[in-house]
């Protein structure tokens, strides 16, 4: 058990992470905060934007800069990017400031969620799905490193993902009481 008084959901790309960390912040009455929104924001732009512009280096400084700062926040569910987790300073805030969750999805899962989508700039190539298997080489022994809780992925609706989440989350979560906010970074 890794008490605190926030959730980060971490996860390959189109595992549901903004979908489902919508449902469960209100669920437990938790800001939602999207960390690539968040960027988008920030910049004025969209994430292709950022990757055209600066890079994937530029767009990875951005989101270390704002999870930090928000990660530091109390009372919040964040749910990152799926490449967030690939620098060490944001593995570390994520594992000393939250409940890590691992949303789970299969390559297959992925491409099915993922078919009519063209926002992602990584997955701007001729074949996804060796883009996307390469990415889970890399990227899925550290989200089981990080991860207090691994939620397999399933087919089905966010619904029904969601209400799965919280009956695991209800299971292994201890819920540490969110501080004043006058103690808040």
């Amino acid at each position: 058990m890794n008490p605190s008084c926030n959730l980060f959901i971490v996860g390959p790309t189109g595992a549901g992470k903004t979908s489902i960390g919508r449902r469960l912040a209100g669920h437990y009455g938790l800001s939602f905060v999207d960390l690539d929104q968040e960027v988008e924001q920030h910049c004025g732009v969209d994430v292709n934007t950022v990757f055209e512009i600066e890079g994937e280096g530029g767009f990875r400084q951005r989101e270390s800069t704002l999870l930090d700062a928000l990660s530091q926040r109390a009372g919040v569910l964040l749910a990152t990017g799926a490449g967030a987790v690939l620098a060490a300073a944001n593995r570390q805030w994520l594992v000393e400031r939250g409940f890590v969750v691992w949303l789970q999805a299969s390559i297959e899962q992925q491409l099915e969620r993922l078919e009519r989508d063209q926002r992602r700039p990584l997955l701007a190539v001729p074949d996804r799905h060796a883009r996307l298997a390469a990415m889970a080489v890399v990227r899925e022994p550290i989200y089981r490193e990080l991860a207090d809780l691994a939620v397999p992925g399933q087919h089905g609706g966010v619904s029904a993902a969601s209400e799965r989440c919280i009956g695991l989350i209800d299971q292994h979560w201890q819920r540490a009481a969110t501080p004043s906010p006058l103690h808040q970074p």
